[in-house]
C-alpha cells in the first residue's frame, strides 16, 4: 500500500463515519482565501463588463445543441433505411443528448443559465426531456454532491452500494478486486439505470442513497410524469410505430450506452482520482476545513488547454472552477481558470489538474484498482492506541 493510501486509511479508521441523515456538515476554519478569491473573481468581471450569466456564446450553443439533437432524432426515426445510417444517427443523438446535460440543463440546474429564474427552470426541464428527472438532480447532484463533495455517507455520488468501492471509507468486497475491469462497461448502464429504474426509486423511496429528500409535489411531480411519459414516448412509443421492437430496442441502446459512457466519465475524472481526497468529519457533524478548501482537495480538471474537449463536456473539465462558481456559466470557466491556480499557489492551498483527458482516465483507473484490493490497516494505527494505554 502506497504512503498515500495507508494516509487516507488512517483517516477513515480514526473518523467517525458520516451519520446518513439529512443534517448538513459545518465546515470550519478560516475564510479569508474563500473571499479574497470571490474578489478577484468579481473584479474579472467587472473589469471587463462581462455577465456572469445569460451569455450570448451560450444560447448559441444551445441552440445548436437543441437542432442538432432534433435533427438526429428526426432523421434516425423517420428517415433511416440502412443499418449504418441508423448507427451513424444513434452516435450523433447520443452526443447530443449528453450535450444537453453538460451545456444546457447543467448551467440552468445550478441557476447559472440566467439571471431568470423561469429560463433557469425551463432549461433544467430538458433534462426530464432526455429521459432524467430535473427534481431528483437538483437533490442529487447540486444539493448532496456540491455540498459534501467525496464525503462518503453525504455526497450520494460517489456511493453505488456494492457495485464499487470509490472511497477508504467503504465496505471492501471481494468482487472490488476487479472493478477496475467492469465497471467501464457499468458506466454504460448508467443512464439506462435512470430512465427505467433509479429516478422511480428516489422519488417513491423519498431517498437518494443513504439521504432523504423531500419526494415531489404539486408542479414538481408532474413535470416528473410528464417528463417521464414524454420521454418514453420519444424513446420507445413512437419509434415503434414505424420500425420494429427489435430496431427500438438496439438503438435506445446504443444511444443510452454511449450518453452513459459520457456522463459517467466525466463526473469520474473530476473526483475519483488519485490526485483528489476522499475526507471525513472530524467529529459528528463537522469538517476541519473550510467549504472552498474542501472542494479544491476532492476536485480536479482534466484537458484544460483542448477547446473541443471544453465545448463539448460544457467546460466541465474545468470541475475545479465549477465548484466554487456553480451559479456561474461554464463558458467563462477557462477565462477564471488561471485566476483561480494563481490563488491557490499564492495561499498554498491544492490544485488539481491532469493535463489530458487520457491522464484522467489512467489516473482514475489507478484509483479504481487502488480502492478494489482489500483494506489494510497500517502498522502505525494498530500500535497507537497500545502506545495511549
Amino acid at each position: 500500500m502506497s504512503p498515500e493510501s495507508s494516509h487516507r486509511t488512517a483517516q477513515a479508521a480514526r473518523s467517525p463515519h458520516a451519520d446518513a441523515s439529512t443534517d448538513r456538515l459545518k465546515f470550519n476554519g478560516d475564510n479569508v482565501f474563500q473571499r479574497e478569491l470571490r474578489r478577484r473573481v468579481e473584479a474579472y468581471f467587472k473589469h471587463g463588463g462581462l455577465k456572469q450569466r445569460d451569455s450570448a456564446r451560450l444560447y448559441l450553443k444551445t441552440a445548436i445543441i437543441l437542432a442538432t439533437f432534433v435533427a438526429s432524432y428526426v432523421l434516425l426515426v423517420f428517415f433511416a433505411t440502412a443499418w449504418w445510417q441508423g448507427l451513424l444517427l444513434s452516435i450523433v443523438l447520443a452526443v447530443a443528448t449528453a450535450q444537453i446535460g453538460f451545456n444546457i440543463q447543467h448551467d440552468a440546474g445550478h441557476q447559472a443559465f440566467s439571471e431568470r429564474r423561469w429560463l433557469n427552470k425551463c432549461m433544467a426541464m430538458t433534462l426530464d426531456l432526455v429521459g432524467g428527472s430535473s427534481y431528483v438532480w437538483h437533490w442529487k447532484h447540486a444539493h448532496f454532491h456540491h455540498t459534501h463533495t467525496n464525503i462518503d455517507g453525504y455526497d450520494s455520488d460517489i456511493n453505488l452500494g456494492a457495485l464499487a468501492r470509490f472511497a477508504p471509507q467503504q465496505k471492501h468486497y471481494w468482487h472490488h478486486r476487479w472493478q477496475h475491469i467492469y465497471l467501464w462497461a457499468l458506466y454504460g448502464l448508467t443512464v439506462v439505470s435512470w430512465h427505467l429504474h433509479d429516478d422511480f426509486r428516489d422519488v417513491i423511496t423519498g431517498s437518494i442513497g443513504k439521504r432523504r429528500f423531500p419526494r415531489p409535489r404539486g408542479k414538481d411531480l408532474a413535470v416528473f410524469v410528464v417528463g417521464k411519459l414524454v420521454f418514453l414516448t420519444l424513446a420507445l412509443g413512437l419509434p415503434l410505430l414505424f420500425h420494429s421492437i427489435g430496431t427500438v430496442l438496439l438503438f435506445y441502446a446504443v444511444i443510452a450506452v454511449l450518453t452513459g459512457l459520457q456522463l459517467a466519465l466525466v463526473f469520474q475524472l473530476a473526483h475519483a482520482v488519485e490526485e483528489t481526497e476522499f475526507p471525513t468529519p472530524s467529529e459528528p457533524g463537522r469538517m476541519n476545513t473550510p467549504w472552498a478548501i474542501h472542494q479544491l482537495e476532492t476536485t480536479a480538471n482534466f484537458s484544460r488547454d483542448s477547446r473541443m474537449i471544453t465545448w463539448l463536456v460544457g467546460g466541465l473539465n474545468f470541475q475545479v472552477e465549477h465548484h466554487l462558481f456553480p451559479r456561474i456559466s461554464h463558458i467563462h470557466y477557462p477565462a477564471i481558470s488561471p485566476i483561480v491556480e494563481a490563488a491557490c499557489r499564492e495561499y498554498g492551498v491544492p490544485y488539481h489538474a491532469n493535463a489530458s483527458f487520457g491522464a484522467g482516465l489512467a489516473s482514475h483507473y489507478r484509483w479504481l484498482r487502488q480502492m478494489g484490493r482489500p483494506e489494510t490497516v497500517p502498522a502505525s494505527l494498530v500500535l497507537e492506541p497500545l502506545a495511549q494505554n
